[in-house]
């Protein structure tokens, strides 16, 4: 039976151990929690028919709109602030590995510690994705740009102790040449020495290896001249059960700038025309066939498809997804 002196015995017990659970707590369970100020880990992966895709972020870096764009300065300043973008620009290095079950092939390698301490991230992030330096087969450089070589080496040591390296062989015959590094300007000359710094201890390894025009550096791996950027500027293209993937390196910087103005170019393109038709091109074949592209400095993953809208071309990132 309950009584007044029941409820009244029942309540003081539960206010006497709600005065003990506060007593008893640890004075910092109220406080908050410190900001981490980290991100996870920079590895997407997706798999294109039986083939394995690991998108690796290297990081990135930030560029001044009004030096890195060549072009009506009103009108790129137009397209970033219509992308609540503005200088500096922030871009993404990005790498990718192809496990094909036989190989593993790394596609460019990002910057290594050439660039400061917002880049250099691609070893890290595939351990993160569960790879070894080791274990890497074959790396396939789009061009010999340093943001695309400069993860070759650390130091003078090679952090690809058991992979080939594969350049086309313009590229190869155009930075690695001492008196094109004497010709150039006093800007540009350190691209060069940078190239040779990050490719001579594989080239003294017996593991440099050129490839023609067109050809598969590696089976299964085509390589397609979109030359402008660099001489040898190349895409690389794979397929598996019907589907394609097209690895297109520097065809354009960024997802906004040019795929509205693809005539568009930046500081670092050698032939400013060339690269210009070489992303129209670029474009319209990615347009036409419909297949993945994957890019270097479009945001991380960068992997995509090219459309069109009223103002020209489009990006349109590939739809994410927690499982493969």
């Amino acid at each position: 039976m309950t009584t007044r002196r029941s409820v009244l015995k029942g309540t003081l017990s539960l206010m006497l151990a709600a005065t003990a659970m506060t007593t008893l707590a640890p004075l910092g369970a109220v406080a908050k929690a410190p900001q981490i100020k980290s991100q996870a880990p920079g590895y997407y992966r997706i798999m294109l028919g039986d083939f394995e895709i690991t998108a690796l972020s290297d990081g990135t870096v930030k560029f001044p709109v009004e030096s890195f764009y060549v072009g009506p300065k009103d009108e790129i300043a137009a397209l970033l602030n219509k992308a609540f973008l503005e200088s500096p620009v922030e871009l993404s290095i990005n790498a990718f590995l192809v496990n094909t079950n036989d190989r593993l092939v790394l596609i460019d390698s990002g910057s290594g510690g050439f660039f400061g301490p917002t880049l250099g991230k691609l070893v890290p992030n595939l351990v993160a994705a569960g790879y070894q330096p080791e274990q890497i087969d074959d790396v396939i450089l789009t061009h010999a740009h340093v943001d695309h070589l400069g993860g070759l080496v650390a130091g003078e040591k090679i952090v690809f102790p058991n992979a080939t390296v594969h350049l086309n062989q313009r590229d190869a015959d155009f930075w690695l040449s001492s008196a094109n590094r004497d010709a150039a300007p006093e800007a540009k000359k350190d691209f060069f020495s940078m190239a040779v710094q990050a490719l001579a201890p594989y080239r003294d390894a017996g593991r440099l290896k050129t490839f023609a025009d067109g050809t598969e550096p590696v089976p299964g791996f085509k390589t397609i001249l979109r030359a402008g950027h660099t001489p040898g500027h190349s895409a690389v293209a794979i397929e598996s059960k019907g589907q394609k993937l097209v690895f297109w390196g520097d065809i354009t910087h960024g997802d906004v700038v040019q795929f509205d103005e693809p005539d568009v170019t930046i500081g670092f393109d050698e032939d400013p025309a060339a690269a210009a038709s070489a992303r129209d091109a670029a474009f319209a074949e990615a347009v036409k066939e419909g297949y993945l592209v994957a890019g270097a400095h479009t945001r991380f993953p960068g992997i995509g498809h090219v459309g069109t809208d009223s103002d020209n071309f489009d990006w349109v990132p590939l739809n994410y997804s927690a499982t493969l």
